[in-house]
């Protein structure tokens, strides 16, 4: 018999049960780790379809939140003050966002991984001496898991990740799997931000294009600017927007245009250019960002106006060498992302488009201005040489010809006509004298055309241009002090239109015969229940002081009217 047969060898000491458990159990580990690599990999790809930014952020959480199996996931956008600029929740319903309140800013855990950009995991997040709890209304978590993602070497937001479902931890593998989306999140966020980038230049050269052709086809200042001013505030996605312009030999600002969410604070401002926030660009010649401008250190003059706004930039228009002709404001309302370099930077450009609009404006105004006086040359020649003579003519014949009439009734009505004629002589003669006025002689101080000046200048912080009707010698029959004060009393009558009328016409009305008369209406809401408006009371005391009267009332039709009075001679 065989040796062998007769002493078999020994097994080892394990049941073939156990052997297949074990064997199974790595197999189902296998299983579940190539299953997360491929829930890894539908997360890669998935981040990496949008190229709008906003649905790329928001489906970067999502995709964090199934791949490590957590009930709550949330992106913060980390802004230039190292604050989250931007907060993007999975997990909570809209209901439960308001009744939470404002969105986290970086404080607390959040801020943790803000100050020190590595991955935390926390079995508990009240352990973590950077916590401090939760907000009223915010759902419990206890396990935490927080990633930073980089772009290039910059970190661009931070992932969280809160509440394991089944109420366990997060292990190493779910780090490990949230390190390596987030990797990929940066390239997808760098991509989307790439491709908003171009598009956004896309859209600043469309928008150049369409003023340059406005420019070219000649089209008014006014028209011009509107125009800048709605492009700019489309593309860089802006609440308000202001622009302001420097008063003649002082360091002032006045506010022309204003439009969007606190427009009526800002319209016909006058603000010093030493402490306010679009004089600290007029000044630098620069542009000047600020993250919330109703804190700016640099706004420490004028009346409160910054309500419901945030984020601000302020830009130069025109440049150092060619004269500064205003600044351009733009904000955006509270709460809303700062204005970042590639938005803000293109408006340099832009706002110099509008100082070209401005300058060729006013080259035009001065060649219109040209015209206009050859043809008041023409005019008054024809009026001297023409209509004078003819006159004097007719005067002298009939003064030869009263000789001849017999009947003393008769004498008496030519004698008349003759001093008609003579009084119609000495009004041509006037008015021939006002035709030739030239800007480096009396017309300087000219009443009708300093009058036109003001209703230009109201024209811009009204939105719209008062009509305007003149009668009689403004600039003959007026004294220097009357029509400085008249001047006065109507840039302070339409400033209170553009302030607290709410209208949207107006009319001027300018007379003198024996008295001066300004007449101002508009079809707004009235005076204040209490008669009286803060600007009122100084054209009453104008008016008393050149021994005339003011008054003011609310039109039964609706609107105000403002009429100021003062004798002449």
């Amino acid at each position: 018999m065989d040796s062998t047969s007769e002493h078999p060898v020994p097994v080892p000491n394990l049941r073939l049960d156990e052997l297949l458990e074990e064997l199974q159990a790595r197999l189902d580990a296998a299983r579940g780790t190539r299953d997360r690599v491929h829930s890894l990999l539908e997360a890669v790809l998935a981040v990496g379809r949008d190229l709008e930014l906003t649905q790329a952020l928001q489906h970067v959480v999502e995709a964090a939140v199934v791949l490590v199996d957590a009930e709550y996931g949330a992106l913060g956008v980390i802004g230039e003050d190292q604050r989250l600029s931007q907060f993007i929740p999975v997990g909570v319903t809209d209901e439960q966002v308001k009744l939470i309140g404002a969105l986290p800013s970086g404080h607390g855990i959040l801020g943790e991984l803000i100050r020190h950009p590595e991955p935390l995991r926390l079995s508990r997040l009240a352990d973590h001496p950077a916590s401090y709890g939760f907000p009223p209304n915010h759902p419990s978590m206890r396990s935490f898991l927080g990633v930073p993602i980089r772009i290039r070497d910059r970190v661009f937001g931070n992932l969280y990740l809160a509440e394991k479902r089944g109420g366990g931890d997060f292990d190493a593998e779910d780090e490990s799997l949230l390190a390596t989306l987030a990797v990929a999140a940066g390239v997808a966020i760098d991509n989307a931000r790439l491709y908003a980038r171009a598009r956004r230049r896309q859209r600043w050269l469309e928008a150049s294009a369409e003023v340059t052709s406005s420019l070219l086809s000649g089209s008014g200042e006014q028209e011009v600017q509107d125009l800048l001013l709605a492009r700019a505030t489309e593309l860089v996605g802006a609440d308000l927007a202001v622009v302001a312009v420097p008063r003649p030999e002082t360091a002032e600002l006045e506010v022309r245009i204003a439009v969007g969410l606190g427009e009526r604070e800002h319209r016909g401002l006058v603000l010093p250019v030493e402490g306010s926030f679009m004089g600290a660009a007029f000044r630098t010649g620069g542009l000047v960002v600020s993250p919330d401008v109703r804190r700016d250190p640099r706004i420490t003059a004028g009346p409160p106006r910054w309500q419901g706004l945030g984020p601000a930039v302020a830009v130069p228009v025109g440049t150092d060498e060619r004269g500064i002709r205003g600044v351009l404001l733009l904000a955006r309302a509270a709460g809303a992302p700062l204005f970042e370099e590639d938005q803000s930077g293109p408006l340099l450009g832009f706002a110099g488009q509008a100082a070209v609009a401005m300058e060729l404006a006013e080259r035009r105004r001065d060649s219109e201005q040209i015209a206009l006086l050859r043809e008041r040359d023409r005019i008054a020649r024809d009026l001297h040489d023409l209509a004078i003579q003819r006159l004097f003519a007719t005067g002298m014949t009939l003064q030869g010809a009263t000789r001849l009439i017999d009947h003393p009734e008769a004498t008496e009505r030519v004698l008349r006509a003759i001093d008609d004629l003579d009084e119609t002589v000495r009004t041509i003669r006037a008015t021939i004298f006002g035709l030739r006025l030239r800007e480096n002689g009396p017309a300087a101080t000219g009443l009708r055309a300093r009058i036109a000046e003001v209703i230009e200048r109201a024209a811009r912080s009204l939105g719209f241009a008062p009509a305007l009707r003149t009668t009689g010698l403004l600039d003959i029959a007026v004294p220097p002090e009357v029509a400085d004060a008249a001047v006065a009393v109507l840039e302070e009558a339409l400033s209170n239109a553009a302030r607290h009328a709410r209208a949207d016409a107006a009319e001027v009305t300018v007379a003198a015969d024996d008295e001066l008369t300004v007449t101002v209406t508009d079809n707004g809401i009235g005076l204040p229940e209490n008669g009286r408006l803060g600007g009122l009371a100084n054209l009453t005391d104008r008016a008393t002081s050149l021994g005339g009267v003011f008054t003011a009332r609310t039109l039964p039709e609706g609107g105000t009217e403002l009429v100021w009075r003062v004798p002449l001679g």
